[in-house]
C-alpha cells in the first residue's frame, strides 16, 4: 500500500444495523442460515485449538464446486472484500488507473487509491462498452455483477466480450460476484482466463456476515501470483468448516433464489406506487424518491422500527435509497413503514 495514500484514505459508509431492536433492511444478507450451520460452527471449536491446515483442501473444493472451476483455482480469502483487496494490492502499483463503476460499492474506488492508484469513473451501464484502446490505459477494471446498488446483473456475453477485450489489451479484470449466488446465473470463472479474477462472498447468500468467509478465483501466473501473496492462514477454522459446509447446501441455495425472486417482484410493484423503482437481479432494490427528502424517508422507516440504506452515498445518486429483499413478514414490516401496504 502506499503511505501516503493510506494517511488521506476515509473509511467508506456501509449498510449494517448496530441497535437490535431495529429491523434492519441497510444490510442486504440472507435472513436464513442453512440447516445445520449452529452444529458445524459448534464443532470447529475443539479444531480451533491448532492452527488450520494452510491449504484449506475441503474449503477450495466446496467453492470450486459451487462456482464450477478447478479447486486449485480457489484461493482463500476472509470475505470477498478481502479478495478484492488482495487483487488490487497484486496488480496496482501507484501512478496505476484503474476502471471503477458508478453507482456501485465505495469500497472498490477506495481500495485502488489505497495502492496509489487512481480510480477512472465510468457509469455501470457503459462499462462493458469500453473499447480495447481506453481499457490499455488501465492497469485494472472492475465489474460488479449484480451491480450495488442498481441490482443489474451484467449480460453475459457482453461480459464475455469484455473479458477478451480487457486480455488483449493487457488489463486485468476483476468480477465482483459478492450477490451473484441469489441467481441463476453462471460465474465469469468458465472463462477461465488468465487475465480475470473473480471475488466472491460467501456471508450474504448465508446469512452469516459476521463469518468473514470468502475466495478469489483466478488462473496461471495471476493465480500463483495471488496464491503466494494471500496472508497465512487466511481463514480461522470456524470460518473454514462452516463456509465449507454452506457451500454444498444446495437446496438451501435454491429455496433462497426462489424466495427472493417472489418477494422481490412483490416488493418491487408495492414500492412502485411512490418510488421510481429499479429493475433489479439481486436481493435488494434501488429507489428513487423523487423531490421527498431522502432524510426524511429514512426518518419514517426508523420510526416504524425499520432502518434502510441511504444512497446518497454512492457516487452519482442524490435521491435514493436502497432496500434489502427479505422473508415475506419481515418485508411487509418494510413496506408498511415506507407507506407502500403490500
Amino acid at each position: 500500500m502506499d503511505p501516503d495514500a493510506i494517511r488521506t484514505a476515509e473509511r467508506v459508509p456501509h449498510g449494517g444495523e448496530p441497535d437490535r431492536e431495529i429491523l434492519d433492511f441497510s444490510a442486504n444478507t440472507n435472513p436464513e442460515t442453512p440447516d445445520g450451520t449452529e452444529r458445524v460452527y459448534r464443532d470447529a471449536l475443539e479444531a480451533s485449538r491448532r492452527y488450520p491446515d494452510d491449504a484449506y483442501p475441503d474449503y477450495r473444493a466446496a467453492g470450486a464446486e459451487f462456482v464450477g472451476c478447478d479447486p486449485e483455482r480457489v484461493i482463500p480469502t476472509p470475505g470477498g472484500l478481502a479478495a478484492i483487496r488482495l487483487t488490487m494490492e497484486c496488480i496496482l502499483e501507484p501512478g496505476d488507473s484503474a476502471l471503477v463503476p458508478y453507482p456501485s460499492f465505495g469500497e472498490y474506488a477506495r481500495e485502488v487509491q489505497l495502492q496509489g492508484a487512481t480510480p477512472a469513473f465510468v457509469h455501470a451501464d457503459n462499462v462493458l462498452e469500453i473499447g480495447t484502446d481506453a481499457l490499455a490505459d488501465c492497469a485494472l477494471a472492475v465489474v460488479c455483477t449484480p451491480n450495488n446498488p442498481t441490482g443489474e446483473a451484467a449480460d453475459t456475453d457482453a461480459l464475455a466480450a469484455f473479458a477478451t477485450r480487457c486480455g488483449k489489451a493487457g488489463t486485468t479484470l476483476l468480477v465482483d460476484e459478492a450477490f451473484l449466488g441469489f441467481t441463476d446465473l453462471s460465474s465469469v470463472t468458465e472463462f477461465d482466463s488468465e487475465d480475470v479474477v473473480v471475488a466472491r462472498s460467501l456471508t450474504k447468500l448465508f446469512g452469516l456476515p459476521g463469518l468473514r468467509a470468502g475466495f478469489a478465483v483466478a488462473s496461471g501466473e495471476l493465480r500463483d501470483d495471488l496464491e503466494t501473496a494471500r496472508r497465512t492462514w487466511s481463514l480461522g477454522t470456524p470460518a473454514a468448516r462452516v463456509g465449507a459446509y454452506c457451500l454444498r447446501q444446495d437446496e438451501f441455495v435454491r429455496e433462497t433464489r426462489t424466495r427472493v425472486a417472489r418477494e422481490r417482484e412483490r416488493m418491487w410493484e408495492a414500492l412502485s406506487a411512490r418510488f421510481e423503482v429499479a429493475p433489479s437481479d439481486a436481493p435488494y432494490l434501488l429507489c428513487d424518491v423523487g423531490d421527498r427528502c431522502v432524510a426524511d424517508v429514512l426518518e419514517r422507516a426508523r420510526e416504524n422500527g425499520v432502518a434502510i440504506r441511504d444512497a446518497t452515498t454512492f457516487r452519482g445518486l442524490d435521491s435514493h435509497v436502497r432496500v434489502a429483499v427479505k422473508d415475506r413478514e419481515a418485508n411487509d414490516r418494510l413496506l408498511e413503514a415506507l407507506g407502500c401496504p403490500p
